[in-house]
């Protein structure tokens, strides 16, 4: 059967999606509801959900050329950070995670530098990118971040850069790679190695140990869409090697509308903060979590 064919005009990821090998505009057709069947059991077995080859050849050059123009906005900070993110524990040994911390080195791209134009914020905004999303992570719907500088950001890591074992802040993550480096930059995770019911600290010092027997590799590709519960799992990106510049789409979407990122976030990871986030610190609201999971 010939697949139905939608003009520009209606579908404006045409072209700029491979929309035949993933009908993500069709997720009520027998093909669509598959795909999501598909993901859902990759997510359930690995936590993490890759689709190669997500952007077609032909638009994949132009995604390149589109992060490579943006990287030069890149802000990059570098911080010694333990797995959670947050603050060394003295009544806890040396060796337990909290206490463990390694450098991380990164640029950003925020936001409110990607223009309506690109490919990546059509990409961010579609209804149906989102309702896709929204299936594949079990919600009924998704929402844009009304951050303007973390819902929409590009990732560059130049020589040296990396992530070390960390977990996400956010329940789920959406990542589009546009360029790999020369080596090194390769994704690394421990799939739910923790859960809402517990940290299990002793699983993750044997990772950071060097014990990988848990841990999954995934040499990303330039156009492969990535769907992770980065909340659970603890991952890593291994240091960049090589002049050639490293560069990830983060796609960043919450359960509920109005979501906005902690205001000294937005400082360290952007070297700034938009309007709202002085809102916030004026006002003193703080964002709740829906676990009491270590940040």
């Amino acid at each position: 059967m010939l697949a139905h064919k939608k003009s520009a005009q209606e579908n404006p990821l045409d072209g700029l999606l491979d929309l035949e090998r993933y009908p993500i505009d069709r997720l009520d057709s027998v093909v669509g509801k598959a795909l999501i069947q598909h993901c859902r059991k990759q997510l359930e077995d690995d936590g993490c959900v890759v689709l190669e080859q997500f952007v077609p050849t032909e638009a994949l050059t132009r995604l390149e050329a589109e992060t490579e123009r943006l990287s030069p906005e890149a802000h990059y900070n570098q911080t010694e950070t333990n797995p959670y993110n947050g603050d060394p524990d003295p009544s806890l040994p040396a060796t337990h995670p909290k206490n463990r911390f390694a450098d991380r080195t990164n640029g950003f791209v925020a936001g409110d530098r990607i223009g309506s134009e690109t490919i990546i914020r059509q990409v961010y905004e579609s209804a149906h990118f989102q309702r896709f999303v929204a299936a594949v992570v079990g919600l009924d719907e998704i929402h844009e971040y009304a951050d303007p500088l973390a819902g929409l950001v590009v990732n560059v890591l130049r020589e040296g850069c990396q992530h070390p074992w960390h977990y996400d802040t956010n329940e789920f993550i959406v990542t589009m790679m546009t360029r790999q480096s020369e080596g090194g930059g390769r994704f690394e995770y421990a799939p739910g190695i923790r859960s809402p019911e517990g940290e299990n600290f002793s699983a993750v010092e044997k990772v950071l140990d060097g014990d990988h027997t848990s841990v999954r590799k995934i040499d990303l590709q330039p156009g492969d869409l990535q769907i992770f519960f980065g909340r659970c799992s603890l991952h890593r990106v291994t240091p960049v090697v090589g002049s050639r510049e490293r560069h990830t789409v983060i796609f960043a979407y919450a359960r509920e509308p109005g979501f906005i990122g902690r205001p000294e976030r937005a400082l360290r990871i952007f070297g700034r903060m938009a309007p709202v986030h002085e809102q916030l610190l004026r006002e003193g609201e703080g964002i709740a979590r829906t676990d009491s999971l270590a940040d």
